[in-house]
Parts: structure tokens; C-alpha cells; sequence
């Protein structure tokens, strides 16, 4: 019984072994076919050519920075026509939107109360001028008298203040009529400079409180631009320098020059406030219409720039393809600011100079992939040809 249970052991064991084995055979086997049917190795694969359209050159040299600000024009030449004496607006000579000349009337009060006063004012110097006129004839019969020793020197000293008196009292009417004229100047509705109106503030029949503005009046001429720049960089901005700008409708860029730069910095955002004039003779354009202004600075030094499409972005990492030695290398970089209005960047560290980099995007590059610029094996075939 045992022996047979011992034969019936060993095969077993070779059966088992004789399975295994066959299963190490097939899986060998199919090793090596796979190894058959596998793809070509990189270095095998076609060689990728790109046009002189999508490699760039790094180059490096002066590359000029662009500031840039926005914001509502504003009519600097802006005034008001206000009322100093309280009275009742009887008319309105012009409306809104009409064109006036400095000095021209605008509007009428009612200056009755204004009028008494001043006549009034000019009884009071004529009262004063008869006073001192009898003060004056009395005074001089003094001194007559004096002379002759017939009045004390006492009487001649009062007679002589009494005729200051009266100087004095002519002199402060005099000075209240003036007063009362300026007055009466000053309550004529005129324009003060030339410009349109703005807006109106009164209506004819309202009664006005003294320094109640009536009109706003804005000269277009010349339209300001009001903006704020780093800190930093408002060292080498000086007044006078030219600055373009588009306002809101117009389709071209317009030259505008700077006019002051504010000497200190502002608390909150620590910039420099700047105010940029823009001519406006042929007053095409409005306070309050919206407009950018674009400021460029030289940088003198030189910087690496590359077209912002040949930069790349991959879980926060920047980077460039390059053609280098006739193979394709994934560079990563460190880049600037920008170049506004030129659609270059920057790069600060990560590429040689002169590098070829691809400038388009491109699908599943690989690194290691064979690569060269279009004509370019036809160039050195030529080259050593003519060796």
C-alpha cells in the first residue's frame, strides 16, 4: 500500500513539473515575440524638421519696459459762475452745451436792493464832502483868528481835529461806496474764460444765496490724463516725456506728452502720481471719456526675450523646447514681466543665448527626439560640397 502510495506521489510531482515547465516555455516565448513585434527605438524614428516659422533664436540686447495706466479724461481749464450778493435770478442768456467768451454776460439778477445801497452809499460821500467843505471854511477862519490872537491856541487845536473828523468820515464814505460798485461788478453774471457750459445749476425766478455757483464752464482745449506708476520707475520718468494714448472710440494711438510728476508717493498704494496732457484744440474728444496711456522706458540692460507662445507651463514649472546637437531637449526656465503690446517675454535664467527654440506649441514632443531646422542637412551637404 505504501509503494503504492509513493508512486502515485512521483507523478504527480513530475506532472506538476512538467506543467511548469511547459508554462516558463510559453511565457519565453512570448517574450521574444513581443520583442519582435515591439516599436523601432527612438533613435530609429524620423528625424522632425521645423520651418524657420516656428524656430526662434534667444536673442539678447536692450528691450525698452511699457508702463501702463487708464482712467477718465479731465478738463483742467474748468470754472464756475457763482452769485457773491443774495438776490433772485431773473434770466439765463445761455443753455447747456453753448460756447461762451470770457467776459460775456450770461445771465441777470435782480440787483434793485444792490442799486439803493449804492445810492445811498454816494449820499453818504456827498453828505460827508458838504460837512468837511463847512469844517474846512470854519477851520481856516480859525487860524485867521488865531493869528490875530483873538481865539486861544486851545480853540485852533479842536477846530483842527474837527476838520480831521470830516476828512475821515469823507474818506469812509468814499470807501463804502467802492465797496457797494464792486459789489454790483461782481453780481454781473459773466463768463470768466472761454469754453462751453458744462452744466447749469439755477433756474430764472429762483432766489440765490450768496457764492451760489449757476453755471460750470469747461475750455476742451487741452484734456488731462491722470495716473499712477511704481515708485521705483518714477526716477526715469521726466516732464515733457511723449506718452501715447487711446481714449474710448478713437481707433488710433494719440501723442500726449507728461506734464508734472507728483513729488511724493502715495500712502496706501506707494506710487507716484503722474498727469499726462493731451492736446485737444479741435475738441474732438470729452472730459470723462476713458482713456489708457502707454509709457515706454529704455532699460539699459541687456535681456534675454523669447515670443510668449514658445514658453510653456506644466504643474507651475515654466518651460522651453530647444534643438540642441540635432535632438529635442525640454529647457526649464525662470521668466520677467512681460513686454506689453509686443508679445515677448522676458527669460531671466534657463536658456543660452543663441539657443533654437521651438516658438509654436507642439503635441507629444518627446525628449531625445531626433529634430533639426528645415534646410538645414541641405545647407552643410552644399557647404561640404564646396569643401
Amino acid at each position: 500500500m505504501s509503494t503504492r502510495s509513493s508512486q502515485s506521489t512521483r507523478f504527480i510531482f513530475r506532472r506538476g513539473a512538467a506543467l511548469a515547465g511547459g508554462i516558463v516555455a510559453i511565457g519565453l516565448a512570448a517574450t521574444f515575440a513581443w520583442r519582435d513585434e515591439a516599436p523601432a527605438a527612438p533613435a530609429s524614428a524620423p528625424t522632425l524638421q521645423f520651418t524657420a516659422q516656428e524656430v526662434v533664436t534667444a536673442s539678447v540686447g536692450p528691450v525698452g519696459r511699457v508702463l501702463e495706466f487708464s482712467g477718465p479724461l479731465v478738463a483742467p481749464a474748468t470754472a464756475v459762475v457763482k452769485t457773491d450778493v443774495a438776490a433772485t435770478l431773473l434770466a439765463l442768456q445761455v443753455n447747456e452745451g453753448a460756447r461762451v467768451r470770457a467776459g460775456q454776460v450770461v445771465g441777470r439778477l435782480d440787483l434793485a436792493d444792490l442799486h439803493t445801497e449804492i445810492d445811498h452809499r454816494r449820499a453818504a460821500v456827498a453828505l460827508a464832502r458838504a460837512t468837511l467843505d463847512e469844517v474846512t471854511s470854519h477851520h481856516k477862519a480859525n487860524e485867521t483868528l488865531a493869528e490875530r490872537q483873538f481865539i486861544s491856541s486851545t480853540a485852533l487845536r479842536a477846530s483842527r481835529g474837527k476838520l480831521e473828523v470830516a476828512q475821515a468820515q469823507l474818506d469812509a464814505a468814499r470807501a463804502q461806496l467802492a465797496t457797494a460798485q464792486v459789489n454790483e461788478r461782481q453780481a454781473a453774471l459773466v463768463a470768466p474764460i472761454d469754453g462751453i457750459i458744462a452744466r447749469r445749476h439755477a433756474v430764472p425766478g429762483e432766489n440765490l444765496s450768496a457764492h451760489q455757483t449757476i453755471f460750470t464752464i469747461v475750455d476742451l482745449a487741452t484734456l488731462e490724463l491722470a495716473g499712477t506708476v511704481p515708485a521705483h520707475e518714477a526716477a526715469q520718468l521726466r516732464a515733457g516725456q511723449r506718452v501715447s494714448l487711446t481714449v474710448d472710440g478713437a481707433g488710433e494711438a494719440l501723442a500726449g506728452h507728461i506734464q508734472r510728476i507728483a513729488p511724493h508717493a502715495e500712502p496706501g498704494t506707494r506710487g507716484i502720481g503722474v498727469t499726462v496732457v493731451l492736446p485737444n484744440a479741435d475738441e474732438r474728444y470729452r472730459a470723462g471719456q476713458y482713456a489708457q496711456a502707454r509709457l515706454e522706458i529704455a532699460d539699459p540692460q541687456p535681456r534675454m526675450t523669447l515670443p510668449a507662445t514658445a514658453v510653456l507651463r506644466s504643474a507651475g514649472q515654466e518651460y522651453v523646447w530647444v534643438i540642441e546637437h540635432g535632438k529635442l531637449v525640454r529647457r526649464a526656465i525662470i521668466t520677467g514681466s512681460g513686454l506689453a503690446g509686443t508679445g515677448r517675454v522676458i527669460v531671466l535664467n534657463g536658456l543660452a543665448p543663441q539657443a533654437q527654440v521651438l516658438a509654436v506649441r507642439f503635441d507629444n514632443l518627446r525628449e531625445g527626439t531626433a529634430a533639426r531646422l528645415a534646410g538645414t542637412a541641405a545647407a552643410q551637404a552644399s557647404t561640404t560640397a564646396a569643401r
